[in-house]
């Protein structure tokens, strides 16, 4: 009997027959970098249904030495969930809510409920679960949890790991870590919860969560300000920053980036325009209406055009039109998409720099981000018919990452670290700082089976 056929009846011991497929699919080898090229490959996918079963799969796995990869939806830009061998264990049928208690503000559920679902939950309940790091109905909470994610809300509300009280673990060799809960203050002992947040399933499997809630806004009214250039649309971002105007959400999008997607926007964007600022005023309705009144004259000092509907299909457009915003990958085909973050005062420089090294090699680029978080989502547009483009967006991305780190920013915001960020990690990091992240992976995991190849270099 071969050791793949003794791997998926042993594990269709576990979790039955038809929770194991011994010849992986396509969709669960890759991510949302695949169009560059990267794709794995697996021995089985396993898709344990309880926390149990997910147990005894890790158990069976580090009893084997077979590295195990956990999955939520497979939704990433980093190459996290992309399995280099082993088992997949894949989240997805972990669908319970286990507690909702609308008037305490908080939920319980497991990893495979995706981002909609929870915030359709939320509504429904007249609360808000805020962070919205995108493919909100393939996008699972786990996995927003294992990568700490982000996304345009970030900027009042913070990101999902500020959301997160209490979790779940199932850690090797194979048990159950509760960590934290329904307390809202906890600082007895090292905060391991806040260790698992973002960690990419390196160090456990997250297959559940204790999440608080708030209140949803009466009112929601977004702004979107056309400016000339990245100056100017930059200083209408401080002033909103520097006048304390507390918006929900601060984005920003260039113009290689706003011409693109101009056809699609919700009004026709004015001649000349090079830069777009996107803000929103939320809270009561009449703190709301204040707050876009203040945001009107801020941002529309400069500004070429400022678009703010009123209507709630009219607003629900313009964060459609912001959702759609990576059909800039149409242009060519390929691309290298960056996830960086510097300090907001640095964030016009920024954002000149990456255009003007994408222009040095040749290479078409284009930006958007969050721009009260200083999150930039530079993106390098290349072609595989194109000798030597796809080598020159490579060369571009490495020298924007020297400037990134040279302001003093972070090459990993919101997207996670996976496999593609690995090789630069040194620089951004001392030695000391990567030998005490290793240290916390072998006291985790000291085999080294979880995800292995992600999050940090090999030590």
């Amino acid at each position: 009997m071969s050791t793949a056929t003794t791997l998926a009846r042993d594990l269709a011991a576990i979790v039955g027959n038809d929770a194991v497929l011994a010849e992986p699919p396509i969709e669960y080898l890759e991510d949302a970098t695949a169009g560059h090229g990267v794709r794995g490959h697996a021995d089985a996918v396993v898709l344990p249904s309880s926390t149990d079963e997910a147990c005894r799969v890790l158990a069976w796995c580090y009893g084997h030495d077979v590295p195990l990869v956990p999955r939520g939806g497979g939704t990433g830009y980093a190459g996290g969930a992309v399995p280099f061998g082993g088992v997949v264990c894949s989240l997805e049928r972990l669908k319970a809510v286990r507690e909702l208690e609308p008037l305490l503000w908080r939920v319980s559920l497991e990893a495979g409920v995706t981002t909609w679902e929870l915030q359709r939950l939320a509504r429904s309940n007249g609360l808000m679960f805020a962070p919205d790091p995108g493919a909100g109905e393939q996008s699972q909470i786990g996995g927003n949890i294992s990568t700490n994610a982000g996304g345009p809300h970030a900027f009042k509300y913070g990101v999902v790991g500020q959301w997160v009280t209490g979790l779940e673990v199932v850690i090797p060799p194979g048990e159950v870590l509760p960590l934290g809960g329904a307390v809202r203050k906890d600082v007895a002992g090292y905060d391991l919860k806040s260790l698992v947040v973002g960690s990419e399933g390196t160090l456990g499997i997250v297959t559940a969560a204790t999440l608080r809630l708030l209140p949803a806004p009466e009112r929601v009214l977004p702004i979107a300000a056309f400016y000339s250039g990245v100056g100017e649309g930059c200083a209408a971002i401080e002033t909103v920053i520097g006048t304390g105007l507390q918006v929900a959400a601060l984005e920003y999008m260039e113009g290689t980036a706003l011409g693109v997607n101009s056809v699609t926007f919700p009004v026709a964007a004015p001649e000349g325009a090079g830069f777009l600022v996107i803000a929103e005023a939320d809270g009561a309705a009449d703190e709301a209406e204040r707050l876009r009144d203040e945001l009107l004259e801020v941002l529309g000092e400069k500004a070429l055009a400022v678009h703010g509907p009123h209507v709630q299909a009219e607003i629900d457009a313009l964060w459609r039109w912001r959702d759609g915003v990576r059909a800039v990958t149409a242009v060519q085909g390929q691309e290298i998409s960056t996830d960086v973050a510097v300090p907001v005062e640095r964030l016009a420089e920024s954002i000149e720099i990456s255009l003007e090294v994408g222009a040095r090699h040749g290479i078409e680029v284009c930006s958007w981000g969050h721009a009260g978080d200083g999150n930039l989502h530079t993106t390098y547009l290349y072609t595989l018919d194109g000798p030597g483009t796809g080598n020159a967006a490579h060369a571009a991305v490495d020298e924007f990452y020297e400037h990134v780190l040279a302001v003093g920013g972070t090459l990993a915001a919101e997207h996670g670290v996976g496999a593609l960020k690995l090789a630069h990690l040194s620089e951004q990091f001392t030695p000391r700082r990567l030998e005490l992240q290793e240290q916390i992976k072998r006291a985790f995991d000291p085999k080294g089976l979880l995800n292995p190849g992600k999050k940090l270099p090999p030590a």
